[in-house]
């Protein structure tokens, strides 16, 4: 019977399993809202090398739902892990946006921080030129 060596030079190796993922309670946990089909300009904004500069790229927004949105922008320039997500046409300034999951076909998933309300939600939809919302209306009394 052999001593396993308590010195051993190499670094311990941790298993990639499913189960060892960690799960944060915010985002894991939370209710998936249903997308929708929309197509409305936007633009990311965020800050390059540490907090030296505000950068911004223009994007259109393909699905919207009230806690994610998959969005249409060039991937081949480094993307960062959190932006803000300007929609002019809606008015809708800077939603805190966190990057999930970057597609080959220049598309990205952005979770939203906090969720979009219906209002909201229904003045991007006002706004979006795709044909499911061209009857779509804006109701100024809410």
């Amino acid at each position: 019977m052999r001593k396993a060596s308590s010195m051993s030079s190499a670094a311990p190796v941790i298993n990639r399993h499913f189960l060892n993922k960690e799960e944060s309670f915010m985002y894991d946990r939370e209710a998936n809202f249903p997308m929708e089909d929309t197509r409305n300009e936007a633009r990311i904004e965020f800050t390059e090398k540490g907090m030296q500069h505000l950068s911004s790229r223009r994007c259109e927004i393909i699905k919207l739902s009230r806690s994610s949105a998959l969005i249409g922008i060039l991937t081949q320039f480094q993307l960062p892990q959190n932006f803000y997500l300007d929609i002019p046409s809606a008015r809708i300034p800077l939603i805190g946006c966190l990057l999930r999951r970057v597609h080959a076909n220049n598309i990205i998933e952005a979770r939203f921080l906090r969720l979009l309300s219906e209002r909201d939600l229904n003045r991007i939809f006002v706004y979006s030129t795709h044909p499911n919302h061209r009857n779509r209306t804006l109701d100024i009394y809410r």
